[in-house]
């Protein structure tokens, strides 16, 4: 299945949940959550739910149970995040859980919809986020030099793929690398470096990110005969032929699907040029660099903490083909069913659910003060 076709049941879905979201049996809830639930989505709210956990997902496949998984539905049906809360003003209606005070999101795909989703969350007054840790935790393409499909990374860095200068490959001048360059710049020879200020690179919460990779580093991660069989094709890439583990690696994000050896390459450089060398490209995904500016807004304002985000990506895909393989062939067929789907979400939920348990487990601790 492609992302399209993702994209579209997933919208279908959304609609109608929400005409149903009104109509749906009343569930039994307790007094605050009821108060909060009784408020209207965007305006005034005297009771708004305590969160101390946020769970973003960017999409899910069909159902939110039932079906194939996307990267919600293991959240939901796991950590029972059974109270259904209609969110009209974003893509999907959001679930709780009252016990555990976990909230789980769904953005949509790609940067729009990432931003727009996290601002009218963190704007909506029925939820109190000023203490919340998020978690955002999707599939991604992973660089094969330096991981396997199934493999989860905790980023320090997340830079963005789309602002930039572009001319067509076939028309660049012969010591250009790439067509494509920072803004300000004179080309992609020009080395000098800029700070990201304009929405380029984030650094995360590095001391958060180490804490995280720290507590999860070991977590056996899932294999199958079906990723091992993907994973033996890439000869000559050690760490891309590794069972999945964790590992730390940046993240880029670009609202474009691409793949190939020379896309990776400049992935690379891209990511090396915007930390300034401090950051190594491991997964390419769409939609960080909007959520990231929403929690830049909401941070400002007291309504978040920017902070207490962590981003971790699991490969689903490799960022270009096997040696030998013609990169278009290898896209249209990863694109219609990614190799390592599975493993990818099932490794999030493992990885994610390790932290998210320890926050909870030591609650008093760590809503004052993020881990280090």
């Amino acid at each position: 299945m492609n992302l399209r076709s993702i994209t579209r049941r997933a919208f279908a879905v959304f609609v109608g949940a929400a005409a149903l979201a009104v109509g749906t049996a009343a569930t039994a809830h307790t007094p605050d959550v009821a108060a909060a639930l009784a408020c209207e989505p965007g305006k005034a709210c005297a009771a708004p739910l305590p969160v101390r956990v946020v769970i973003v997902s960017l999409f899910e496949i069909g159902e939110d149970e039932g079906d194939v998984p996307g990267e919600f539905q293991l959240w939901k049906q796991r950590r029972k995040l059974d109270t259904r809360i209609p969110f009209p003003q974003g893509y999907h209606d959001l679930w709780y859980n009252p016990e555990t005070q976990v909230l789980g999101v769904v953005t949509g795909i790609g940067t729009a919809r990432s931003a727009t989703a996290t601002l009218a969350l963190g704007l909506d007054q029925r939820f109190d986020l000023s203490k919340s840790y998020w978690l955002v935790a999707g599939i991604a393409g992973i660089d094969p030099e330096d991981a396997s499909i199934g493999s989860a990374a905790w980023a320090r860095y997340v830079v963005d793929g789309d602002l930039a200068h572009e001319i067509d490959p076939r028309e660049i001048p012969a010591d250009w690398k790439y067509g494509y360059f920072p803004r300000h710049r004179n080309g992609p020879n020009d080395k000098r470096p800029l700070d990201g200020a304009d929405g380029e690179m984030y650094a995360l919460n590095a001391k958060l990110a180490d804490w995280a990779y720290g507590l999860t580093k070991d977590v056996a991660l899932p294999d199958s005969p079906e990723i091992a069989k993907e994973r033996a094709r890439f000869t000559g890439y050690p760490n891309a032929q590794r069972p999945p583990f964790v590992l730390m690696g940046e993240q880029l994000a670009a609202m474009t699907f691409w793949h190939g050896a020379k896309m990776t390459d400049w992935a690379n450089d891209w990511v090396d040029y915007w930390t300034q060398g401090k950051g190594e490209f491991v997964t390419s995904a769409m939609e960080e660099t909007g959520l990231l500016q929403a929690m830049t807004y909401l941070d400002r304002i007291g309504r978040a903490d920017q902070d207490r985000v962590m981003v971790l990506r699991a490969g689903s895909n490799y960022t270009m083909p096997p040696k030998g393989e013609d990169p278009a062939a290898y896209l249209l067929r990863e694109n219609e069913g990614y190799a390592g789907l599975g493993a990818a979400v099932e490794s999030l939920y493992l990885v994610g659910s390790k932290v998210i348990d320890e926050l909870l487990g030591n609650w008093d601790r760590y809503a004052a003060t993020p881990p280090e």
